[in-house]
């Protein structure tokens, strides 16, 4: 709210003229943090302990001192119900409207706040979850699993039932107290699939908000690859705390295999990699005299050494600022001015932990970080049969223009994409990300025996459940997108690979090469079995383009800057005032008042018609223009 009325937008704001669109880490940093209502989980009668039994996986396999880990939910909030319904979705015991009325005095003698149901084979039948969840008392935030994710697997869809419950009244508090703030302008929320749900349906969905920050960047690279006419991108976020990778190959790839700290995510969510190294990352020297970076970091207060707030231990902000990448002339942020003499006895410090000097701990520090990042970029790449040389790396977050010539040398690549605002372009892309709802249900049948017909009227129906919620809250005229996919396994695997739907034949090819492009073998051979059929369904995004970026007036070079490893004094350009059409030869630095490009000797930027920067490595051509 004081950037809406720093930007000048309240009156608009007050007049109802705002689309406001939100990404919000409020459901992340709850989970991760174990926080959130008190939540009592019903189950049936012998499946109560399911939560705390889990998959049986753990971390440390031969170690005979595990800690005890305490249950998702205490053993005095967990209540079993006589129902049960058979694997074709059958009743075969219900619960006596009696025992329903005992369960809810007990429910209700417990204080808790929110309840999660979730019963065998309810993604088949669910009248006995809703018979539970009418007869528990009102006021209560209720989560079932029908609702929240009607697919198999009972450990996954009670954790994200569970997961729902509990978030769901911090969800509802926090989006409500927004949504007041904000009237009558409209708020919508980014959800983790990519798309955007008005913010008074989001409790009800607050474990599908779960990836809503790094959602917005991925809709925002799409953005920029069709506007650059590039197919294949490897995207890079490096924040302040964490840096978000993906790969992006057209439409952006959904999974159902993530998590969220130890607890598995079967929530249809984009296919992001997130590790612990960013910005603020800390540097440390362990007993052995092995440095490290990451995963725990310095935070925004106090922040690196060189923010000047009390920050003592070295980050890989500090190290860029040591070895002149991230110049202490430029203001942070356009206000915060850098404290290099604080970053150099930080790294002065980690240097004589390690018998060298801050110069070379800064550049050790540098490499360890750019190899973490590359090593998430093999993950969602190499790893799945992707050659990373024949992708082109989209690099944003504030400190990812710093690091992103050295990663793309070590992933072979020869191209990148540093789009404008490359700072603030998660937010960018929360505008152009469409508002959208997915649903998907289980059918777990062999392909070659699913009916054609039977199967459209499952797509046909998906549909229409969702374009009537979109409409409802849409404006009239308003034109719904559907998608439809598939999530297929061969027989007797645990995993499914998700691709768009075809016909029955041409699925089943698809799904063979897809297997094939991401486990390097395919069995033609084998039965295909289709596990879940689903739609995404979405209206078309506020945004359809970037605004262009003109040039300012002034003088594109702003002065020189020493750079370690650089033998001469290394140009300094200001990105605003760079023409469209300008290439710039590094070393240089590009600066914009959210990010700084480092330009590695052996690169060359060239500034597009959007404002974005396009890298390659290289010497330019003889018509090349040197911005002056």
């Amino acid at each position: 709210m004081q950037g809406v009325e720093q930007l000048g937008l309240g009156a608009h704001l007050r007049a109802g003229r705002l689309r406001i669109i939100h990404g919000t880490t409020i459901a992340t940093n709850a989970a991760l943090q174990g926080q959130g209502a008190r939540t009592a989980l019903i189950c049936n009668e012998g499946m109560t302990d399911l939560l705390t039994i889990g998959r049986q996986a753990r971390d440390a396999l031969y170690s005979l001192h595990v800690p005890a880990i305490e249950p998702p939910v205490p053993a005095d909030l967990c209540f079993g119900v006589d129902a049960r319904t058979g694997t074709a979705g059958e009743s075969l015991r219900s619960p006596s409207t009696a025992a329903l009325a005992r369960l809810a005095r007990e429910v209700t003698a417990r204080r808790v706040e929110a309840v999660a149901v979730s019963l065998l084979f309810s993604y088949l039948a669910p009248e006995q979850e809703q018979r539970i969840a009418a007869a528990l008392p009102e006021g209560l935030f209720v989560s079932c699993a029908h609702d929240v994710l009607p697919r198999i697997g009972e450990y996954e869809r009670t954790v994200a039932t569970w997961l729902n419950a509990r978030l769901g009244p911090l969800v509802a508090g926090y989006l409500g107290r927004l949504r007041e703030l904000t009237a009558p302008s409209t708020l919508a929320v980014m959800q983790s699939d990519g798309m955007t749900l008005p913010a008074a349906d989001a409790p009800r969905r607050a474990v599908r908000l779960l990836l809503s920050g790094p959602a917005g960047g991925l809709a925002a690279a799409g953005l920029a690859a069709r506007e650059q006419g590039l197919s294949d991108l490897l995207t890079f976020d490096m924040g302040g705390t964490s840096t978000d990778v993906a790969a992006l190959q057209g439409e952006p790839r959904l999974t159902a295999e993530g998590a969220i700290g130890p607890y598995p995510l079967a929530i249809p969510s984009l296919d992001i990699h997130t590790i612990g190294a960013g910005g603020g990352s800390l540097a440390s020297v362990d007993q052995g005299g092995i440095l490290h970076v990451g995963p725990n970091s310095a935070g925004a207060d106090p922040g690196p050494a060189c923010y000047g707030r009390g920050g003592a231990e070295a980050t890989v902000t500090d190290a860029n600022v040591v070895l002149g990448r991230l110049p202490a002339s430029l203001p942070l942020g356009g206000s915060l001015q850098l404290d290099e003499a604080a970053a150099r006895a930080a790294l002065g410090r980690l240097g004589s932990r390690l018998g060298i000097s801050a110069g070379q701990a800064a550049a050790g520090v540098v490499q360890l970080a750019n190899e973490h990042m590359a090593a998430a970029l093999r993950r969602v790449s190499v790893a799945r049969g992707l050659d990373p040389a024949g992708f082109s790396l989209c690099c944003f977050g504030g400190a990812g223009g710093l690091h992103v010539c050295e990663l793309a040398e070590l992933l072979r690549i020869r191209q990148v994409l540093v789009p404008v605002h490359a700072g603030i372009f998660s937010a960018l892309g929360m505008l152009a990300a469409a508002p959208g709802r997915s649903r998907s249900v289980t059918r777990e049948i062999p392909l070659r025996d699913a009916d054609p017909a039977v199967l459209e009227r499952e797509y046909a129906g998906l549909e229409r459940a969702l374009r009537d919620e979109l409409l409802a809250s849409a404006s009239p005229g308003t034109t719904v997108h559907c998608r439809r996919t598939a999530e297929l396994r061969y027989a007797g695997q645990s995993f499914t690979l998700t691709l768009p739907w075809q016909s029955v034949a041409d699925t089943a090819a698809a799904f063979h090469q897809l297997h094939k492009n991401t486990y390097g073998h395919a069995f033609p051979g084998l039965a295909v079995e289709l596990v879940h059929v689903g739609v995404q369904a979405h209206t078309a995004p506020g945004l359809a383009r970037f605004p262009a970026a003109d040039a300012t007036p002034g003088a594109a070079r702003a002065g020189v800057v020493a750079v370690s490893g650089c033998p001469d004094p290394v140009p300094l350009y200001r990105r605003e005032a760079l023409a469209a059409g300008a290439r710039i030869p590094g070393p240089a630095l590009i600066s914009e008042q959210t990010t700084i490009t480092y330009v590695k000797s052996g690169w060359h930027a060239h500034r597009t018609l959007s404002g974005s920067l396009l890298l390659r490595t290289g010497t330019p051509g003889a018509d090349v223009q040197i911005a002056s």
